[in-house]
């Protein structure tokens, strides 16, 4: 089976959305807000990164195109400024010329490729060349656009490096985007409108004016390619698996475990294949959610008020104000919490602290807080 047929069978590709999508992000009308960018937002675990690897990037580059990308969800250990250079440093190596401009432009009249006489290290924060200069040497030596994909970009924001990074993307945009250069387009995606929208919403963020599009979300032709591509010996019905795909909150994910798990039940007979991939369905949801409320459940009674509260408020979350803590004495008092437990500044800020340990809050450099998934609201919030 050759990789081509094997992808048909296991990548579902939107070819027409990317091919239009990249054709919006590479021509930028003059004094449009999209030369600040163009952000996509859409759930975690939606099938956003898939498309951006195997559509978007390539109908990008079919354009005409140097793309680089960097997902900053790959290594949540490291630090996105540092992965954004890396990718940055990776494609300047790919091109001999451009690693003999950045040579030059450090004073080195004479350059041995081969041997690495140059480094690329020099390029970065605070390396000696900036990423403006590298990007631009880039853009020159190539005669072509560029294009930086930062897959779940608001990442960027958690860190000073990574924030500081912005701001040199920012300024690398603005030179590139000029007469001189061919252009820079960044198209940055995130998980969440709200994380995102702080990288935009204000004139001290670097993407200022940038556009945020809600992702369009998998739909009935998704549903009709994964059930024509199952190997059940009897057909699931489209419909049928849309309405569970619904009740799925739209992740692929959930309806390839059930369907693997009914692949290697050797007893399954025809007629129990629909009911069987429901119950499967519905189970794997179960798991999902079992397991956040497992975590959910586990908590002391002031990270469990404060996660609440910010699940309530969505985006006005205010960690200490007055009302806030308010709010959080409130929701002690519901738990039936002991006289004990205070709701002050200190143990609020060190359940915090706790609630980012445990993956299910997530901090901007700058102090502002947010669910580290929104699916977590729907289980700490419950009717």
């Amino acid at each position: 089976m050759s990789k081509k047929t094997l992808q048909s069978k296991t990548v579902f590709h939107r070819t027409a959305l990317a091919k239009k999508l990249a054709e919006r992000v590479m021509t930028v009308s003059p004094g449009a807000s999209a030369n600040s960018g163009l952000f996509l937002s859409a759930p975690r675990r939606t099938g956003k990164s898939t498309f951006i690897r195997e559509d978007l990037r390539p109908a990008i580059q079919a354009t005409g195109a140097t793309v680089i990308y960097a997902d900053l969800w790959e290594d949540k250990q490291a630090d996105p400024g540092k992965v954004i250079i890396t990718a940055i440093r990776t494609e300047l190596a790919k091109h001999d010329g451009v690693i003999k401009r950045l040579a030059q432009s450090a004073g080195m009249d004479k350059v041995s490729v081969g041997g690495m006489s140059f480094s690329l290290d020099r390029v970065g924060l605070n390396q000696g060349i900036s990423i403006s200069g590298a990007l631009a040497a880039l853009s020159d030596e190539t005669q072509k656009p560029i294009a930086l994909i930062i897959d779940e970009a608001q990442h960027a924001i958690s860190t000073k490096d990574g924030n500081d990074t912005l701001f040199a993307l920012k300024a690398a945009r603005d030179e590139i985007n000029s007469s001189l250069h061919f252009g820079l387009h960044i198209i940055a995606t995130g998980s969440s409108q709200t994380k995102l929208a702080m990288l935009r919403n204000s004139k001290e963020q670097a993407f200022f004016g940038a556009f945020i599009l809600p992702f369009p979300l998998l739909g009935q032709d998704y549903i009709d390619w994964f059930c024509a591509h199952q190997e059940f010996s009897a057909q699931l019905d489209p419909k049928a698996v849309m309405a569970l795909f619904e009740e799925a909150s739209f992740r692929p994910e959930i309806l390839g475990a059930a369907a693997v798990k009914l692949k290697y039940d050797l007893e399954l007979r025809d007629e129990d294949v629909a009911t069987r991939f429901a119950e499967e369905v519905r189970h794997q949801i179960k798991l999902l959610n079992d397991a956040l409320l497992g975590v959910v459940n586990s908590l002391t009674p002031i990270q469990y008020a404060v996660l609440k509260v910010m699940a309530e408020t969505g985006s006005d979350y205010a960690p200490f104000e007055a009302a806030t803590l308010q709010r959080y004495k409130a929701v002690l008092a519901e738990r039936g919490a002991e006289d004990s437990v205070r709701a002050d500044v200190t143990s609020v800020q060190q359940g915090l602290n706790a609630l980012i340990e445990k993956s299910l809050v997530w901090k901007a450099a700058r102090g502002v807080y947010a669910l580290e998934d929104i699916t977590i609201a729907d289980v700490v919030i419950k009717p």
